[in-house]
């Protein structure tokens, strides 16, 4: 009989996250190097070393384009990932995420009102008016769906009424643009496929505070995370301020998914598959570790989806959307057949 035993806890952990901070430097390198125009890393270190002799196009491609996109999708896949943990912790319930909740519907609703309506209903202009729009549309959602679990148990009944008011919110985005003008119209309906290419630097220094920010504050939380995990009635029974922490999940999950939506378009599956798997990949439910590694792999994940996206050697770039979707669909279902009973939650 072989002697081998499984990996303690602690081993798997440091293996886990090792080969996750390798991905994540692999595939950004490779975002950098990859797209219409192949860059060798020789001359991603003349760029970076400011070298002067060297092809002028490629700092262009490098400095204006794709090192701001790679940041973003760092930073996106980060957050969403980060929100979808998040909401599956506080409604207990291994189906909630961002757009499942309807919570990224809301954000869509919010820039919508700025980008089709304009001036009708907003002071402010250009990324701090997407911004904020974006965050209060998704703060707004969030809190109906928790008034809506407030009053019931049943997780189906929580995302069925997300769904629908997921839907509720698209009828409204669709009798915006029934009465908005061509061009703005084709500006929302661009925005609405997800992309990371269309973040400037400017844009960036928004999105860079809200999203460090809101995982910072993520990071801090392992302890009433993993007592919410066990029920409401239980953390109170520990001390954990339920009613506090609920609303600063709340608002780190409207931050969060409010600033993604507003700059890179209302993005799928991302904040709900990485979370089962990273689970999988650690064995624990334990926020600790489980929160960290579904930021790295978050990260991970939207590099590898952004560089999918280029189809490296060609002038095409698909939707965000579509290549998020063929990797979080087959994810969902893997969580539905484990959890076929989804009332009783993890």
């Amino acid at each position: 009989m072989s002697d081998q035993r499984p990996p303690s806890a602690p081993a798997r952990t440091l293996r886990a996250f090792a080969l996750l901070a390798l991905l994540l430097v692999a595939l950004f390198m490779a975002d950098l190097i990859y797209g219409s125009v192949t860059i060798p890393l020789s001359g991603i270190a003349a760029v970076f070393s400011g070298a002067e002799n060297l092809n002028p196009a490629w700092k262009i491609i490098l400095l204006d384009f794709r090192l701001p996109k790679a940041l973003t999708a760092i930073l996106a896949g980060a957050a969403l990932s980060a929100s979808g943990l998040l909401m599956q912790t506080l409604f207990r319930n291994p189906l909630a995420g961002p757009f499942v909740l309807g919570i990224s519907s809301g954000a869509s609703l919010g820039v919508a009102l700025v980008v089709l309506a304009g001036a009708w209903f907003t002071l402010l202009s250009g990324p701090a008016a997407l911004i904020l729009a974006a965050i209060a549309g998704a703060a707004a959602m969030m809190l109906v769906v928790l008034l809506v679990a407030s009053r019931t148990l049943d997780n189906m009944t929580i995302l069925i009424v997300g769904v629908m008011f997921g839907a509720a919110t698209g009828a409204m985005v669709s009798i915006l643009q029934y009465f908005s003008t061509a061009e703005r119209i084709q500006s929302f309906l661009l925005w609405t496929f997800g992309s990371l290419g269309g973040v400037t630097w400017a844009q960036l220094l928004w999105l860079l505070p809200v999203c460090l920010g809101g995982l910072t504050l993520t990071l801090l939380l392992p302890k009433p995370l993993d007592a919410l995990l066990l029920g409401e009635q239980y953390a109170a029974s520990l001390g954990i301020p339920v009613k506090k922490v609920r609303l600063i999940l709340i608002a780190v999950t409207a931050l969060l998914t409010g600033a993604v939506t507003a700059f890179c378009g209302p993005i799928a599956f991302v904040g709900l598959a990485v979370p089962h798997v990273m689970r999988s990949l650690l064995n624990t439910a334990e926020h600790r570790r489980l929160m960290p590694a579904t930021v790295l792999g978050g990260a991970v994940l939207m590099l590898g989806c952004d560089l999918i996206s280029q189809l490296p050697g060609r002038e095409i770039t698909l939707p965000i959307n579509a290549i998020t979707a063929l990797f979080g669909a087959p994810v969902v279902i893997w969580v539905i057949l484990k959890n076929r009973n989804l009332k009783g939650g993890f």
